[in-house]
């Protein structure tokens, strides 16, 4: 009886595999930016009545250059903000907006926010002001 020998199967050919993932690559990077140029029309209007909208009671404070606190125009010490945000959440109960500066450290403003917490204001927001 004459046996046959078998060669076994040791190795996977992946070129087929690589020719997949190569053609694969080359739609994503066809397909990739033409998902970026979707986008939404919208129509501005030209004309806004203003008569509807209400005046908003907040605290606005600007966070100047050197870390100064201007509140109505009046310069206040650092010391003195956290008494001033709790005398004026009294009468502008929406909350607290800071105004800082390009140049002002971030320190500066996170020391009003926190003093801002402590004196009862729960809405607060930062917007970078001229």
């Amino acid at each position: 009886m004459a046996t046959r020998h078998r060669d076994s199967f040791n190795e996977i050919n992946i070129t087929p595999l690589t020719d997949i993932f190569l053609v694969l690559l080359i739609i994503m990077m066809v397909i990739a930016p033409l998902l970026d140029q979707q986008g939404l029309n919208l129509t501005v209007p030209d004309m806004v009545e203003q008569q509807n909208i209400k005046e908003t009671k907040t605290i606005n404070i600007a966070v100047t250059n050197d870390d100064k606190y201007i509140f109505d125009g009046e310069e206040i010490a650092p010391e003195n903000i956290s008494q001033v945000i709790k005398d004026k959440a009294k009468t502008m109960p929406d909350g607290l907006l800071i105004e800082s500066s390009p140049n002002s450290t971030h320190g500066a403003v996170v020391r009003l926010m926190d003093n801002a917490r402590n004196a009862g204001v729960t809405s607060i927001s930062v917007t970078e002001g001229g």
